[in-house]
């Protein structure tokens, strides 16, 4: 009986906490067994969405946003750095997490993201932001550093300082805030 009426609350598309079903472990059990759920995680788990070629993974927001129970976060990955122009090409399979709530790494529906803790993010992705995050992470990248250091410079230095000192001043981190405050007073 319990089934049947947690049956008709699921959708399909969805990622539920335990907390959400308001069911016991064995109920659970048994509707992961019959495939009309997937456990993505401790406590997570996916009502899955079919398409012709079978089921389809949750996307990464979707699944975020059920893992830390809200929308404050921002998504992003360090492959976004290649669009940017600046020398970087490599490819990654990792996604970074920023938010409030959680740090360190997580397995999700056998996915891993890094959640990092931050004070400041934007809502959305912008080229600035993605500059300032990608000098912020450069020293874990597999990249030439001096390349790709003095391409950023290059670029910042083309474009709106007062932009970009925003933009580093809100979001960037120490070494930064520093070497983009060095660029500024060198001049072009």
């Amino acid at each position: 009986m319990v089934q049947k009426e947690l049956r008709k609350y699921l959708k399909s598309g969805h990622v539920y906490r335990r907390s959400d079903l308001k069911t016991g472990d064995r109920h659970l059990k048994r509707l992961v067994a019959e495939g009309v759920l997937q456990k993505m995680a401790r406590g997570l788990y996916y009502c899955p969405a079919m398409a012709s070629f079978g089921s389809v993974p949750p996307e990464d927001e979707v699944l975020i946003r059920a893992f830390l129970k809200g929308d404050d976060f921002l998504l992003i990955s360090p492959n976004l750095y290649n669009a940017l122009g600046v020398g970087t090409t490599q490819l990654y399979n990792k996604c970074l997490v920023y938010n409030h709530k959680r740090h360190g790494r997580h397995t999700l529906a056998g996915k891993v993201f890094e959640f990092r803790r931050k004070q400041q993010f934007p809502k959305a992705l912008s080229k600035e932001f993605l500059l300032v995050d990608l000098l912020n992470n450069l020293h874990e990248l597999a990249e030439d550093r001096d390349a790709v250091l003095q391409s950023v410079r290059k670029r910042m230095l083309k474009a709106s300082k007062s932009k970009f000192k925003r933009v580093v001043n809100a979001y960037g981190g120490r070494r930064t805030k520093a070497l983009f405050n060095r660029w500024m007073s060198a001049g072009s």
